[in-house]
């Protein structure tokens, strides 16, 4: 699967603006943990891109949401990698416990960017780019602000290596980077 076919994908089943951004920005961060990593930044990007194909199908339904696109990323050619980590960012239908770096980064990263554009959005400017990453951490701490963001998916980064602060630095990176397309 390419990226051009992703995106196609993406503009055919996923109509609401800010869930595009989310899975742009979500594409970015897990590009980015790749490259940490050493890892295929392909791959991890189209997982990070493609994560919540099914949001809209499903109408977010916690109990059948990143199970129902499983067949049709498989028909489209997406590798079974990928898949398996689409399949198990959301614990709420996951057939099994995440267990390796890959599902770690994606249920980590995918949450982060939320975070992170809710950060900006209290800036007067409400740009990505004049966010911290210390802003980001001390909001971690505030269980009511952006209370539907679950900061235990957040805290998963630990279980791919990295610190809270260099997961929250690299993402907001990563999103930074491309924040004209998350307009």
């Amino acid at each position: 699967m390419t990226r051009t076919s992703a995106l196609a994908l993406l503009d055919k089943y996923i109509q609401n603006p800010k869930m595009k951004a989310h899975c742009l920005a979500s594409e970015a961060v897990m590009r980015a943990l790749a490259r940490q990593f050493g890892e295929d930044e392909e791959i991890w990007g189209l997982a990070g891109l493609l994560h919540d194909i099914d949001v809209e199908v499903t109408n977010a339904d916690a109990l059948t949401h990143g199970q129902v696109c499983i067949a049709l990323l498989r028909e489209e050619g997406l590798t079974e990698e990928a898949i398996e980590a689409i399949s198990l960012h959301n614990e709420m239908s996951a057939p099994k416990p995440r267990s390796t770096r890959f599902h770690y980064a994606l249920a980590a990263g995918e949450t982060i960017t939320g975070l992170i554009f809710a950060t900006a959005l209290v800036y007067p400017d409400k740009k990505i780019s004049s966010v911290k990453p210390k802003s980001v951490i001390k909001r971690m701490k505030e269980k009511h602000f952006a209370a539907s963001v679950k900061r235990e998916n957040i805290m998963e980064c630990e279980m791919t290596g990295l610190s809270l602060e260099s997961f929250v630095f690299i993402a907001l990176e990563a999103m930074v980077k491309i924040e004209s397309e998350l307009l």
